[in-house]
């Protein structure tokens, strides 16, 4: 019944059926992340890096109401440049879905059908989580509920610097979630190397992530991983700057009583006009990064399944 409503491109289904590494991209950062032709470039970028590190790429998405496991070019060109495209959570899978419509998936929706299809690393920029004010607005991303019931590891440039880092960590410590540091005891807050927040693990190489992984989902334990892998130092964006961006962005927003699915795309916008373009240029590298990470776990898991 599953596969009425899956469309896997004819690579990555080879790939699954013959035990090769795939790794999961959402396409969120296409439809909302970044302004066009940049989320293009970096869609088709991203790709090639997966491929280059020896993984098969499937970006994710929802086109014509199915769910979508690798995009051609045509796809990705669509996802960025097209109109009406909504930004799709997890609960909004059933009625895209029903009534044929496109979606771009956010880590949510990209962990659950990874899930379905049978993807178990996923590569994003940064994971949602508690947003500040979520004592009164009780506004939690769905990424964490998600990431805690699917067997999805998720890399990541820890979560956005817009959100309550203390809370998220906090979060996904009660949903049984491990999270784990590469090579840093430092949770890294997406634009920036350091949150100050400690990773509850520090992981210092695949083959040791690949052994945690293989060992949690053969005791059984079901939900994924957070592995948080900061921005290169090389990239990042000045801590002052991107802490006076953040809190500049958060009181415009809280100015004009944005909320929802939208807060996240316009603070993200508005950092980006704030620092003249330099969280963008971070946002590109630090998503690369994180794929160069998630294709060799891809290619690690694999090799644990052989």
């Amino acid at each position: 019944m599953l596969n009425d409503y899956l469309q896997i491109k004819p690579d990555v289904a080879d790939a699954l059926k013959r035990g090769q590494p795939v790794l999961a991209l959402e396409s969120t950062i296409i439809s909302h992340g970044m302004p066009y032709p940049q989320n293009v470039e970096t869609a088709r970028k991203v790709e090639s890096i997966a491929r280059q590190n020896g993984a098969i790429p499937a970006t994710l998405a929802i086109l014509g109401g199915k769910l979508k496991v690798g995009l051609n070019d045509d796809e990705i060109d669509f996802l960025g440049s097209g109109e009406g495209i909504l930004k799709a959570s997890s609960r909004d899978l059933p009625y895209l879905v029903a009534n044929k419509l496109n979606g771009a998936s956010t880590v949510a929706a990209s962990v659950r059908i990874a899930a379905m299809a049978g993807i178990n690393v996923l590569a994003t920029g940064g994971i949602g989580g508690v947003h500040r004010g979520a004592d009164k607005t009780f506004d939690i991303s769905a990424d964490l509920q998600e990431i805690g019931r699917n067997n999805v590891a998720v890399v990541c440039a820890g979560a956005k610097s817009i959100l309550d880092i203390g809370l998220t960590l906090e979060y996904l410590e009660t949903l049984g979630v491990p999270v784990a540091g590469y090579q840093t005891d430092q949770f890294p807050a997406f634009f920036t190397r350091k949150s100050g927040f400690e990773v509850p693990l520090n992981v210092g190489s695949v083959v040791e992530l690949g052994h945690i992984l293989k060992t949690k989902w053969q005791m059984g334990m079901t939900g994924g991983m957070v592995l948080a892998n900061p921005i290169p130092k090389e990239h990042e964006l000045p801590p002052e700057m991107a802490k006076s961006a953040t809190f500049q962005a958060l009181a415009e927003l809280e100015q004009l009583g944005i909320c929802g699915k939208a807060a996240t795309p316009f603070l993200l916008s508005r950092i980006e006009s704030i620092t003249k373009g330099e969280s963008l240029r971070c946002n590109i590298e630090l998503v690369g990064n994180n794929v160069k990470l998630g294709a060799l776990l891809a290619v690690e898991m694999s090799r644990s399944h052989s």
